[in-house]
């Protein structure tokens, strides 16, 4: 399930790469910066140490897809960085045009991750407050039926 939610990132951003953004689409993605395999300008991950959010919407250049990552240009208050992004650093993949999400954590007991894929606004992606037990409620089981075409 892992590999084919960082497949399926890797084919929405090879088609931006050959076509452009379509329509309203754009994306959020955060991804570890200390990944050892991410490279990113030094007063970057000075900045942000732990993760980074960049977006994919109205200025970008030089998209390079490969299979274990993308290589983009983005700009930082008029200052172009190129910035190498392994699929492996991807934390959540978000286009909040279409409502739709992907959240990868990783266990830090197992080397197993947890893909979650959610339907949610940015807004509602933030980690929840901690509930107390008493004023839980039961999971609700979605089907992926309503997804499928």
């Amino acid at each position: 399930m892992h590999r084919a939610m960082r497949g399926l990132i890797q084919e929405v951003l090879t088609r931006i790469e050959k076509d452009g953004l379509p329509g309203a689409h754009h994306f959020f993605i955060t991804f570890d910066t200390m990944h050892p395999d991410v490279e990113i300008a030094d007063w970057l991950s000075d900045r942000y140490p732990g993760e980074m959010t960049v977006v994919i919407q109205h200025w970008f250049d030089n998209l390079n897809v490969t299979d274990e990552g993308f290589t983009i240009t983005l700009n930082f208050g008029d200052n172009p960085e190129t910035l190498y992004i392994p699929y492996d650093a991807i934390k959540t993949f978000v286009d909040p045009s279409v409502e739709f999400g992907l959240r990868f954590e990783t266990q830090e007991d197992e080397d197993a991750a947890i893909v979650e894929i959610e339907e949610a606004p940015m807004e509602e992606m933030v980690e929840p407050e901690e509930t107390p037990p008493e004023e839980r409620k039961e999971a609700d089981v979605v089907s992926l039926d309503q997804f499928r075409k």
